[in-house]
């Protein structure tokens, strides 16, 4: 579990067809010294489990799923990611629940400079328009953000100051793919609430004698 406040931008070092997946060798300002081989770190919100790390340097393996969820396949060497550690229970939940599982791929439409912050927009598939709302929550390439406003699977976000030096999404550009990760609890809520009426529906039929007991 994450929770969308990044902690270094790093540097993809190398990509390697690993087997059925990816295996990526990142480069980052962090101090790993605490960390463990199996331990969960989130790469452009993304969940991937370390497999070898040295002082700042890890490496991680993206299985199929992930690279056809994600843009992970997209990466290169050279290029700047956002990373973030698994959140520890002591930590605060500075951001919203992320957990690491991206939901779809997105695409930047607009890009404009409001005042020192950063205005964009973000095409998503339509299906997903249900989990987006006004002033909800959101985690694009990992980083916990506020939705403004959304209008046919378009939604804008703001980037302060500090999240435009701290993150990689200042690098990207109009046309360019970002992973959405929508909120969690919208997605429990949908599917209780869809069971309930399921069973609703049910139990009606069975009243009426469509349905034998």
């Amino acid at each position: 579990m994450f929770t969308g406040i990044i902690e270094a931008i790093g540097t993809v070092v190398s990509v390697n067809t690993s087997g059925q997946g990816y295996e990526l060798k990142i480069d980052s300002s962090l101090d790993l010294s605490g960390e463990d081989v199996g331990d969960s770190i989130a790469v452009d919100g993304v969940c991937l489990t370390v497999t070898a790390f040295d002082k700042s340097m890890f490496s991680v393996v993206a299985s199929q799923e992930t690279l056809a969820r994600s843009t992970i396949s997209h990466l290169r060497p050279g290029q700047k990611v956002n990373i973030e550690r698994a959140l520890r229970f002591s930590d605060r939940l500075g951001g919203h629940i992320v957990l690491g599982h991206v939901d779809t791929v997105g695409q930047i439409r607009e890009k404009v400079s409001v005042g020192e912050s950063i205005r964009i927009t973000v095409a998503f598939d339509r299906i997903f328009a249900k989990y987006v709302i006004e002033k909800g929550s959101v985690a694009i390439d990992g980083i916990s953000l506020t939705v403004n406003s959304v209008e046919n699977a378009v939604m804008e976000l703001n980037i302060i100051p500090y999240t435009a030096l701290s993150t990689s999404l200042t690098l990207k550009r109009p046309g360019d793919s970002v992973n959405i990760e929508f909120d969690v609890i919208g997605k429990y809520v949908e599917n209780l609430l869809g069971k309930g009426k399921d069973r609703a529906l049910e139990d009606l039929l069975k009243e009426q004698g469509i349905i034998k007991v």
